[in-house]
């Protein structure tokens, strides 16, 4: 990661809902219900549900998905009206031997 991309990552990472997130979104499966339109394996949990299990209003929820997705921590797909959200994987673990490195 770039000095900037890695700040950004920093700065996403130094939320404790934020950090709920991506913990929920390793087993999306055992942390949200089943969904109507989005496998949560492939596409993630539904926004709507990650609001939910927040306890927070859908543009606060919305301010924390951009700011994971900005990070490029999470992958948002668009299915059906809604916006699925898995974790970026790749993008996590380089982010781990970024942090390491410093």
């Amino acid at each position: 990661m770039t000095d900037p991309a890695l700040e950004r990552a920093l700065k996403a990472l130094a939320s404790a809902r934020r950090l709920q997130i991506l913990e929920w979104l390793k087993d999306p499966v055992g942390h949200f219900p089943p969904q109507e339109h989005g496998d949560p394996i492939e596409h993630g949990a539904c926004n709507m549900y990650i609001t939910d299990k927040l306890g927070v209003s859908q543009p606060a929820a919305s301010r924390h998905m951009k700011v994971l997705l900005d990070a490029g921590l999470v992958i948002a797909t668009p299915r059906a009206g809604y916006v699925y959200y898995r974790r970026n994987e790749s993008a996590i673990d380089r982010l781990k031997e970024d942090v390491a490195d410093v």
